[in-house]
């Protein structure tokens, strides 16, 4: 595909039908940035599978392993606990509480990172802090439309 495509929508890049852009990231750091063929993500409701052409969804994170298959069919595993996932067609996006890289993790980093994640998940489930986490959500997205 071209680089000069661009979406009806005029002035924004063309999605690439064939792949997802996904970040995996902390208060602290992202983990993960790139483009992947699919993404597993521990959703409060349980496993939650992306591929590309993913129906548009908000939804809070549980504590587990986002799994990312990449385009190379290498795969990268980040520890999660707590936060929310956003999914558009083609991007993914992971705010997480906490996250740790799995080649970074062991068990006593988990339990700590288990442990931090306990009060910072209360603070984010009051309201006043949910509405704001959910504008940084929607911050986040304009600001990577506009990058495209």
């Amino acid at each position: 595909m071209a680089t000069s495509e661009t979406s009806a929508g005029g002035g924004q890049p063309a999605a690439r039908p064939d792949h997802l852009r996904v970040d995996v990231v902390s208060m602290a750091e992202t983990l993960y940035s790139g483009d992947a063929a699919f993404v597993s993500v521990p959703g409060v409701e349980g496993s939650l599978g992306v591929y590309p052409g993913h129906t548009p969804l908000l939804t809070k994170v549980r504590e587990g392993f986002v799994q990312v298959r990449q385009l190379d069919g290498g795969q990268t595993r980040v520890y999660v606990a707590g936060g929310f996932i956003e999914v558009m067609p083609h991007a993914v996006t992971v705010l997480a509480d906490v996250a740790v890289r799995t080649e970074e993790l062991d068990a006593t980093r988990a339990r700590e990172a288990a442990s931090a994640a306990s009060p910072l998940a209360r603070e984010l489930a009051r309201p006043d802090y949910a509405a704001v986490h959910a504008e940084l959500i929607d911050d986040i997205s304009l600001r990577r439309l506009r990058r495209e």
